[in-house]
């Protein structure tokens, strides 16, 4: 997915995460606002969707896909799973659309080599949409259930 390979990444992969939670509420400056769901509207682009997934003292759990069909029931891509620590102003992503969990892909503790390259390419990719994303102004408001 990513042709960068840094040097550390462990360190870059901190770095990209903190860049990625300063960029996620750029976007969406409300965020730990919404209870369940947000739609993200702009003019002649795709629909942003915010899914809350899960809520505590200091992580939020959520979704972020656009929806590239009216229908709500269309295809949603890249229904990106992101952990948000509040405490410490990171977002990781925990999978997309495409690839799974790293728990799922790497069931050795011991590849930690692997499991550090697979977490970058995860985060780069957000990095990457999310400064896509914000090259537009999109406004995000709350939706109901389904």
């Amino acid at each position: 997915m990513s042709l960068v390979h840094p040097v550390n990444t462990s360190l870059c992969l901190e770095k990209l995460c903190e860049s990625n939670y300063k960029k996620l509420f750029s976007l969406i400056p409300d965020l730990c606002s919404f209870q369940s769901q947000a739609t993200g509207k702009t003019n002649n682009k795709p629909s942003l969707y915010l899914k809350i997934i899960d809520r505590t003292k200091h992580t939020l759990t959520v979704e972020l896909s656009h929806q590239f069909d009216k229908n709500l029931d269309g295809f949603m891509e890249p229904a990106v799973k992101i952990r948000i620590y509040l405490d410490a102003n990171l977002a990781e992503v925990l999978k997309d659309y495409v690839r799974p969990t790293v728990s799922m892909v790497y069931k050795d503790p011991s590849k930690s080599v692997e499991i550090m390259n697979y977490k970058w390419r995860l985060n780069y990719f957000l990095q990457k949409w999310l400064d896509h994303c914000l090259q537009t102004n999109y406004e995000f408001r709350s939706i109901g259930y389904k």
